[in-house]
């Protein structure tokens, strides 16, 4: 069976040169981006349960832009004034350069890891021992907790922020092929349609904690990304879609 509609379950690309453009043109298939999950922000009464002191942590730990923009809205909220002599360390080179919509970017105090993955980040974090590390994360993030733990870094993990599920119905909900991004996007989609029958619905992914969650969840995985061939997840569209609706015919050049 031919792959007509796909829901991509995440925002709808800025950019118009994204590829996933391309692949719509391409293999004449539409492609609705809608999230399977929103992020919410704590309140500061909702953080104060955790009894956290900001101003006990010399460094923050950083995952995410969503990280970045919680804390320092918090840290407004709670009339935190934030220090100067704060260091920020940053699971991406990306993430530590977003840091300068807040604090003026200084190597001595932002830190990157080399290549975007958490473990890559605590060799930087080891330099760095005898700070007291603020770790901000969401309410299901308990990744990465193994590393640090044998560090034996202090640190403390703070939830300033909480994943939703947003609400589809049966009527808008015809699709041929879906993508997921992460295990709470497979979670939401049990939550609104718990008597998902997958049947000829395809069902792809990206990372490799994503696809245990599929999987887990009973459900047949087709499309897994990143591959050594497909290196993103509209790589690993394309290549599907050409095995599975067909290459598309050359183009005359006029």
């Amino acid at each position: 069976m031919n792959i007509r509609k796909i829901l991509v379950s995440q925002p709808k690309p800025q950019s118009d040169k994204s590829p996933y453009y391309d692949i719509e043109k391409k293999y004449e298939v539409e492609l609705d981006f809608r999230p399977f999950i929103r992020v919410e922000g704590l309140s500061s009464k909702e953080f104060r349960q955790q009894k956290i002191s900001l101003p006990d942590y010399t460094a923050v730990i950083f995952t995410s832009k969503g990280a970045v923009d919680h804390f320092f809205r918090l840290s407004e909220e709670m009339r935190y004034q934030v220090p100067d002599t704060l260091k920020y360390f940053c699971s991406s080179e990306s993430i530590a350069l977003y840091l300068q919509k807040y604090t003026l970017y200084r190597k001595r105090k932002i830190f990157h890891g080399p290549t975007g993955k958490f473990d890559d980040l605590i060799p930087v974090l080891q330099k760095h021992h005898k700070e007291n590390y603020l770790f901000v994360v969401s309410d299901v993030n308990k990744d990465n907790l193994a590393g640090l733990e044998k560090s034996k870094l202090r640190y403390t993990r703070a939830v300033m922020y909480r994943t939703v599920p947003n609400e589809f119905s049966n009527d808008d909900f015809n699709y041929d092929m879906l993508l997921f991004f992460s295990p709470e996007g497979i979670k939401a989609l049990l939550k609104n349609f718990p008597d998902f029958q997958q049947g000829d619905v395809r069902i792809g992914c990206f990372g490799a904690v994503t696809a245990k969650a599929v999987k887990d969840a009973g459900l047949r995985l087709d499309m897994e990304a990143p591959t050594v061939k497909a290196p993103s997840i509209t790589a690993a569209l394309d290549q599907y879609l050409a095995e599975v609706n067909g290459a598309p015919a050359a183009t005359e050049e006029t």
